[in-house]
């Protein structure tokens, strides 16, 4: 399948959806670090070995039930347009974008699981879903590395576990994480307060699309830095616990504004909702922005739930690489009056905010 059938397909699927996504949580996300124990790590292999995962690692996903009727693609053959869509999606990292020679992701008919090849590992075999969904989604991802592991076999010792490049991933080999909408400890202005907080219990805040990111729309991404010396089931109670307390926080920081100032907080989502409905011109980090005070205005009950869907696919859809999508590159100012055009034709299917809830 084409890169371009692919996100049709996606995209239209998001558009019809009407699963009710959480107000807070909007996905969690499970990573694994995996190396073959045959080869050199990515960043030491020659190109041969490199060339040798990749074709090792193709044969033994296409063999896999679950993976039938995936999406395979080499880096290689890849424009950065087309990359720049992949890593919007959250199916690749910007790292794997930028590697050549060898490199490749698997991506599952789902569209659940992606499989990044020679990255910084061999392997980082992640599963996506929306909501809080550690403990399933760790299930899913457990059974998935075992019968991986079967015909794959890993480099692992009994005293520092699944051997990978960074010594940060030592260990389990897992990252877990969780999106996050937080625009009420943002406007109360406790956001700095959580991440140092996160910071102290040894987790790390990062934006959209990971580290070096920021976090336009008010989301963040909170996962866990330490993967040696803890169980895959430690891991995962210990983020859930503390993103308990963060959400707990943001419900307290949504309410006690909205009873403090109604009027303040009415009037940011009036002007973004005026702003969304008739720009002509505007630009990602904006509307991102904007988009958040709408996906607040749902959670608060100003506009029917039945929107959300909508709201979360705007915020994937209104990125550069998609609205570039299907066309190849545009100009910075070609992109926002594309977007601002998007925007309007979407918001015109919205009714009137009702403050009155």
């Amino acid at each position: 399948m084409k890169i371009e059938s692919l996100i049709k397909k996606v995209s239209a699927k998001s558009a019809r959806s009407k699963a009710k996504n959480s107000s807070i949580v909007i996905s969690s996300r499970l990573r694994l670090a995996r190396n073959l124990n045959k080869y050199s790590f990515p960043n030491c292999a020659s190109d041969s070995q490199r060339s040798n995962v990749l074709s090792d690692v193709e044969e033994a996903l296409s063999a896999l039930p679950y993976m039938k009727n995936g999406n395979f693609f080499t880096m290689d053959s890849l424009s950065d347009f087309e990359k720049k869509i992949l890593v919007e999606r959250h199916w690749i990292s910007k790292e794997l974008a930028e590697q050549k020679n060898g490199s490749a992701v698997y991506i599952s008919s789902d569209q659940i699981c992606s499989v990044m090849i020679n990255e910084e590992d061999h392997l980082r075999i992640q599963f996506i879903k929306n909501n809080f969904n550690l403990n399933s989604l760790w299930k899913t991802l457990s059974k998935f590395d075992d019968v991986l592991e079967a015909s794959l076999p890993y480099a692992f010792t009994k005293e520092l576990g699944y051997l990978t490049s960074c010594p940060s991933n030592l260990g389990t080999g897992l990252r877990a994480s969780v999106m996050m909408h937080l625009p009420g400890l943002l406007i109360t202005g406790n956001i700095k307060k959580i991440i140092r907080a996160s910071n102290q219990l040894g987790l790390a805040v990062r934006g959209l699309f990971g580290e070096g990111s920021d976090a336009y729309g008010h989301i963040y991404q909170i996962s866990n830095q330490q993967t040696l010396g803890e169980s895959e089931e430690e891991i995962l109670n210990r983020l859930a616990a503390v993103l308990k307390n963060i959400v707990e926080h943001e419900l307290n920081a949504r309410s006690k504004y909205l009873e403090n100032n109604k009027a303040k907080l009415s009037d940011l989502i009036a002007r973004a909702h005026a702003i969304l409905s008739s720009a002509h011109v505007i630009s990602s980090d904006e509307a991102m922005n904007y988009l958040s005070y709408i996906r607040l205005a749902i959670d608060l009950g100003f506009i029917s739930e039945e929107f959300r869907s909508l709201i979360d696919f705007l915020f994937i859809q209104i990125q550069p690489g998609h609205i570039e999508f299907p066309n190849a590159i545009l100009s910075i100012e070609s992109r926002d009056i594309k977007r601002a055009e998007i925007l309007r034709n979407n918001f015109s299917k919205l009714p009137p905010l009702n403050f009155d809830k």
